[in-house]
């Protein structure tokens, strides 16, 4: 698997590249989180957001379907007591509705086959009044930010698809789902992370 084989400079590769937002990511999504929360984290990755949640919440259960992305995710999160590591498919999440807090997805739903199905399963799986936040990079209108993509995607990255800031926003609108909040974290490629809030059972509208 391509994230098993880059998992140990995964790290390094973002810091290199997009420091200032790979840092301030984590930092802005830990200020979603409460003391007494009860937080999922899918597509964990290296933790790089999982070491600034943990401290701020009262349990984390850090997902990835990478093995070795788990592993080096277990290394970044060592001092922190209160995570447990699991890989899981993030599309079909083995565990009761309702049952989180907070779920996070970082940068991934433009990996997946079927993101809006992926965005449901999240759904599900937050409790009522609780938040699903889903941070994803903006590279569609960079030209340089694409030169990065491509060569990815040549080493063995499948991207489904890519966002500017208006189609992410149509992504969710496109699922009718209501109750979303966007902010975005600028830099070389920047973060754009939506928000959003499960009420009355469903954050969305039926299809």
């Amino acid at each position: 698997m391509f994230w098993d084989k880059v998992s140990g400079c995964y790290d390094f590769a973002e810091t290199l590249y997009n420091g200032k937002v790979y840092r301030e990511l984590g930092r802005r999504i830990a200020a979603e989180i409460e003391q007494g929360d009860v937080v999922l984290e899918c597509a964990c990755g290296t933790g790089a957001i999982s070491k600034y949640v943990a401290p701020k919440c009262r349990q984390l259960i850090a997902t990835d379907f990478s093995v070795g992305m788990l592993r080096q995710a277990a290394k970044n999160c060592r001092s922190c007591t209160n995570v447990k590591f699991m890989r899981a498919d993030l599309t079909h999440l083995k565990c009761r509705d309702n049952r989180f807090d907070k779920v996070i997805a970082g940068n991934v739903i433009h990996l997946l086959q079927d993101p809006h199905g992926a965005v449901r399963e999240l759904e599900r799986v937050c409790k009522i009044g609780g938040r699903i936040i889903i941070p994803t990079y903006i590279n569609a209108s960079s030209g340089v930010n694409q030169k990065a993509v491509r060569l990815l995607q040549i080493a063995g990255a499948d991207f489904k698809r890519q966002f500017d800031m208006d189609s992410y926003r149509k992504f969710f609108e496109d699922a009718r789902y209501q109750n979303v909040e966007y902010f975005m974290i600028s830099g070389r490629m920047p973060c754009a992370v939506a928000v959003i809030t499960k009420e009355h059972g469903k954050a969305s509208f039926p299809a």
